[in-house]
């Protein structure tokens, strides 16, 4: 089973990028890794980059992927910023964000964890079939039918670090087909994305790369203050089932006015 992805990070106007990205992909199965530092927090950076490196260090990607074991990868990088906390006191409060996508290559199967509101967007055929529901106070309000205008949407009640009584959130088994796609962001990537434009940019392109660089000129119309990352992932020829060749399509999404 063919796999592909392209990655991309950026600072936006920050005077850092606490975002990390990571991946494995073996012959059996494969692993892929957003993580955002919770910012305002000293250790943001740290902790990102700790979770994320744990995570990758500990994947075997030349084993066959056991399902059951997926909590236990999520499980031992909160443990390591946990235990990085202990270690210095100006480090005790930090914490980030983790989505991660984990895909059985031998079984053509694909599996999924996150914390916090970086998120993962499964497509098939150019549509959107499923996406992770973030931990945060604006979601919690929308699941409750409350109205969230004004309310900050970057408050938290669950990341990797910030409680040891909580676990992460964890996907049901999705069995691929080929030209299924894959995207993980950070919350500075999705905000200023709706889900139309990444079905829009999807069809119009042949690699992920490309889907990356025309989503990014969508976020250029906006002022990006927060870092944002993304890693896509496509499995087989998500072209032969999704590209649409339509220039009218790709010149309002290239040379629309900006926001």
């Amino acid at each position: 089973m063919n796999i592909t992805f392209a990655s991309t990070t950026n600072q936006g106007i920050r005077d850092s990028n606490q975002d990390c990205i990571g991946e494995v992909v073996g012959d059996r199965s494969a692993c892929f890794v957003v993580c955002d530092g919770i910012a305002g927090i000293p250790g943001g950076d740290v902790a990102a980059k700790i979770a994320c490196d744990t995570l990758i260090q500990h994947f075997k990607g030349e084993d066959h992927l056991d399902a059951q074991h997926i909590p236990q990868h999520i499980g031992r990088a909160n443990q390591a910023i946990l235990n990085a906390q202990r270690q210095n006191d100006a480090l005790k409060n930090m914490g980030t964000t983790l989505v991660s996508l984990f895909i059985d290559r031998d079984y053509r199967l694909s599996y999924w964890a996150h914390a916090g509101d970086s998120r993962l967007y499964a497509f098939r055929r150019g549509y959107l079939i499923e996406h992770t529901r973030d931990h945060s106070l604006v979601q919690q309000m929308k699941d409750a039918g409350y109205q969230t205008q004004g309310v900050n949407s970057n408050l938290l009640y669950f990341a990797l670090g910030m409680n040891e009584q909580r676990e992460a959130s964890y996907s049901d088994v999705l069995a691929l087909e080929d030209g299924d796609v894959f995207l993980l962001c950070t919350d500075g990537f999705w905000h200023d994305l709706s889900t139309d434009e990444m079905e829009q940019t999807l069809r119009m392109v042949n690699s992920p790369r490309e889907w990356l660089v025309l989503m990014l000129e969508i976020l250029k119309r906006s002022e990006k203050k927060d870092n944002f990352s993304a890693v896509a992932v496509w499995v087989g020829n998500p072209q032969d089932t999704t590209l649409l060749h339509s220039l009218s399509n790709a010149q309002r999404i290239l040379f629309a006015p900006e926001k």
